[in-house]
C-alpha cells in the first residue's frame, strides 16, 4: 500500500514543484503583489492535495496588510499550510536553501535565511523583514528554532519578534495540531535525523493526515511596543501551547 501511494504522488509533486520553479523565476516577476498572492496559495493548495494533507483552519487570520505571524513547527510542510491561506514570507535556516527543488522554491518565493552563529545575522534578516513590512507583506517566524513532534511548544528565542515590534505591526500567534488517521500524531513530523527523502516516504506512503491551523488572537503593534520582545515572546508561547496541549493526543 505504502508503494502504491507513495509513487503516484512522488511523481505529481514533483512534477508540482517543478512548475513552481517555473513560475517563481519566470511568472513572478511580470506579476502584481495580488497575483502572485492568488498564485502561492491555490498552488499551495494543490501541493498538499497532492500529499493527501487536510487542513482545517479555524480562528480569524489577519487579511492584509503587514504583520508577524509566529508559529510552532512540526515540518517543512507548515510553510504550505500558512501559505495555503496567505502568502507569507518565512524566515528559515540557512540550510533549507541548499535542499533540492524545495530550498531553491522557496529561495525565489521571497524566504528570509538566517545564517545561525553568523555575528550580524539577527540584524541582517530585521532589515529584510522591516522592508517586507513596509511593502505590506506577512512574515512568518518559527520562534521555536526547530522543528519538534507537535505535542507540545520548545522555548521562543524572542530576537526577531524586535524588528516587527520597532515598527509597530500586529504580530498573531498561530497553533498548528498534526493528525494521522484521526488521532494526535508525530508520525509525519520532521525530527531527529530523519532525512527529508524519508519523511516524504512517510507522508506520500499514508493516508489520512490532516493537520488543524488556529489562528489566535492577535496582539496590536501599540500592545507590543508597550510590553517589549520578551513579553510579548513570552506571551505568544504561552497561547500557542495552550493551544497544542490542549488537544488529547
Amino acid at each position: 500500500m505504502t508503494v502504491l501511494l507513495f509513487l503516484p504522488r512522488a511523481v505529481l509533486l514533483i512534477i508540482w514543484l517543478l512548475l513552481g520553479l517555473l513560475l517563481v523565476s519566470a511568472v513572478f516577476p511580470y506579476c502584481t503583489p495580488a497575483a502572485r498572492s492568488a498564485i502561492t496559495r491555490r498552488w499551495s493548495r494543490v501541493l498538499l492535495f497532492f500529499c493527501g494533507v487536510r487542513v482545517e483552519v479555524s480562528g480569524q487570520p489577519i487579511p492584509h496588510g503587514p504583520a508577524l505571524w509566529v508559529a510552532n513547527h512540526v515540518s517543512w510542510i507548515d510553510i504550505f499550510v500558512i501559505n495555503s491561506v496567505r502568502p507569507t514570507s518565512f524566515i528559515a535556516k540557512s540550510e533549507i536553501r541548499h535542499w533540492p527543488v524545495i530550498g531553491w522554491l522557496v529561495s525565489g518565493s521571497g524566504t528570509v535565511f538566517i545564517e545561525r552563529g553568523h555575528r550580524h545575522a539577527v540584524r541582517e534578516v530585521g532589515q529584510q523583514m522591516k522592508a517586507r513590512f513596509e511593502r505590506g507583506e506577512i512574515v512568518g517566524l518559527f520562534p521555536e528554532g526547530t522543528t519538534s513532534p507537535g505535542y507540545d511548544v520548545a522555548p521562543f528565542h524572542s530576537s526577531l519578534f524586535d524588528p516587527a515590534i520597532r515598527v509597530n505591526v500586529d504580530i498573531q500567534p498561530l497553533a498548528l495540531r498534526f493528525f494521522h488517521r484521526g488521532q494526535r500524531s508525530d508520525y509525519v513530523a520532521f525530527v531527529g535525523e530523519q532525512t527529508l527523502l524519508r519523511n516524504m516516504w512517510r507522508l506520500l506512503g499514508t493516508t489520512g493526515v490532516s493537520i488543524e491551523l488556529e489562528f489566535l488572537a492577535v496582539m496590536s503593534g501599540d500592545y507590543c511596543a508597550q510590553h517589549g520582545r520578551n513579553k510579548v515572546s513570552a506571551h505568544a508561547h504561552h497561547v500557542i501551547r495552550q493551544a497544542i496541549v490542549r488537544r488529547p493526543h
